[in-house]
């Protein structure tokens, strides 16, 4: 019990100078005697408890050297390989001494880089979402490219990360740069160096053509050096914060037609980090007369691959599959793909031309592809007519089944259907077959109705196939007096 020091004075007074004994003292003031005793000197002192050893005692040595090989080795591992050894102790006991003999981290003091103007660009990208496409997801970038002496940034959204993706963005940075820096700084991803050992590494090729065509240098940052690509990452932490958030990218398209009107009124006019005073496009505007120039013919950056026609006249390409013309089934062709387009050749023949397709396990038909093959084929016409339908408007397999319920004729639906195609087009059709389907209804009469009020609506014109000449017959023409006209009542 811990009495206050008044306490102990009053207790020292009543002791020696009234010469009260303990058990007196204790009951006046109502303390325990044992405090009395202890105020006064009186207990004898206990003897030191004997040390007990620690569980971890015999393995203070495998635990030192462990810690000391592998400093950031966890303490529930440690007790893992310690119980293999025959310890019994918790894990608790165990943190608590390993809290206490762990090395300290040391702590790497960086050197701050300052590059050169027009000397160094530095590369990354940033995973900013999954966004939806036809028949699945896929993963969203961010490619970014940054002057590290002006700090002009461009920056795209790509759908994918191969090299022909990165090919591609350097070459629109570099045109938006109006030049190419001397040196193009990047991480360590599979699609810039194939191989690293140390200090030495092999490129991949088709990022050195591209380089060459540029005269640029590429450089690796060394592992964990913070300070070597710091720029890029602020960049990318910039459009993360100023940009990306609170905004919903449901396209490419549209989230780099945001982003570079982002970049044009908003990134560039910003205060430099480090020039009081300037602007990253006035830094923009000086750097730019010390990039080297563009090239004249900048290396390829499509994606070329040898395919195979299979037996449907289509090729398979990223998951998709491309039609070409039913003559080139079997055949090798060549594909010439990037980011907009899919192009297939034969030789200097240019065989067929797509817009290209970021869904996964989709059908890209040309109609022309798909007339061709049918009129190959001595079928009935019937399905013909139900797989053009279905090529040209996507939700008419509703529309079939609605017909079948009621017993219409599938045969006279699909011949005045394919009519309405022909007269209308597909994307007139499609919104009235969605619009019939929304209703209700299956009579190719209100279908037709509802493709003559939406064509009334765009004001669009009628298509009427007429031949160049001799579709009226020539007839004589007797002119009559137009005075005659002015004597009738």
């Amino acid at each position: 019990m811990t009495v206050s020091q008044e306490v102990e004075s009053e207790i020292r007074v009543l002791h020696f100078g009234e010469h009260l004994p303990v058990g007196t003292i204790a009951a006046q003031l109502g303390v325990h005697h044992e405090v009395v005793e202890r105020v006064l000197g009186m207990q004898e002192p206990r003897p030191p408890a004997a040390p007990r050893e620690r569980l971890v005692e015999p393995y203070r040595d495998f635990i030192d050297e462990t810690l000391k090989r592998y400093p950031r080795l966890v303490s529930t591992r440690l007790h893992d390989m310690l119980k293999a050894r025959g310890f019994q102790g918790s894990q608790r006991t165990l943190r608590r001494y390993v809290e206490g003999v762990r090395p300290a981290p040391t702590h790497e003091a960086f050197l701050r880089l300052s590059p050169l103007i027009g000397e160094q660009a530095q590369v990354d990208w940033a995973h900013v979402s999954e966004i939806a496409v036809p028949g699945g997801s896929r993963a969203l970038w961010l490619f970014v490219m940054v002057l590290a002496w002006s700090r002009a940034l461009w920056a795209e959204f790509v759908l994918d990360l191969t090299v022909w993706s990165l090919l591609r963005s350097l070459s629109r940075a570099c045109a938006y740069f109006e030049g190419t820096p001397r040196e193009w700084l990047f991480d360590n991803p599979k699609t810039v160096v194939l191989e690293r050992h140390g200090t030495a590494a092999r490129f991949h090729p088709l990022l050195l053509d591209l380089s060459g065509s540029h005269a640029a240098r590429l450089r690796l940052c060394n592992v964990r050096r913070g300070n070597e690509k710091g720029r890029v990452e602020r960049q990318i932490r910039y459009l993360r914060e100023r940009f990306l958030a609170a905004r919903t990218i449901r396209s490419v398209e549209q989230g780099n037609r945001e982003l570079h009107v982002f970049l044009d009124e908003i990134a560039l006019p910003r205060p430099h980090p480090t020039l009081p005073g300037r602007t990253v496009r006035d830094c923009l505007a000086e750097e730019r007369a010390r990039l080297l120039p563009l090239p004249a013919h900048p290396a390829c950056t499509d994606q070329v691959v040898p395919v195979v026609v299979d037996k449907t006249a289509f090729c398979r390409f990223d998951t998709n599959s491309y039609s070409v013309p039913p003559q080139y089934v079997r055949k090798t062709l060549t594909l010439a793909a990037d980011d907009k387009e899919v192009r297939l050749v034969e030789g200097s023949t240019l065989v067929a031309r797509h817009r290209r397709c970021w869904g996964r396990r989709q059908i890209i038909e040309a109609p022309e592809h798909r007339e061709a093959l049918l009129a190959l084929k001595q079928v009935a016409q019937e399905p013909k007519g139900r797989d053009r339908l279905r090529a040209a408007v996507p939700g008419v397999d509703a529309l079939y089944e609605r017909w079948v319920e009621v017993g219409r004729n599938l045969g006279s639906m699909t011949a005045r259907t394919l009519k309405l195609l022909d007269l209308y087009g597909a994307e007139l059709l499609a919104a009235a077959v969605a619009q019939v389907l929304e209703r209700g209804l299956h009579d190719p009469g209100a279908l037709a109705s509802l493709c003559e009020q939406r064509r009334r609506a765009q004001s669009a014109p009628v298509p009427l196939d007429l031949p160049l000449a001799g579709h009226v017959h020539d007839r004589e023409v007797i002119p009559h007096v137009l005075e005659t006209y002015d004597e009738k009542p």
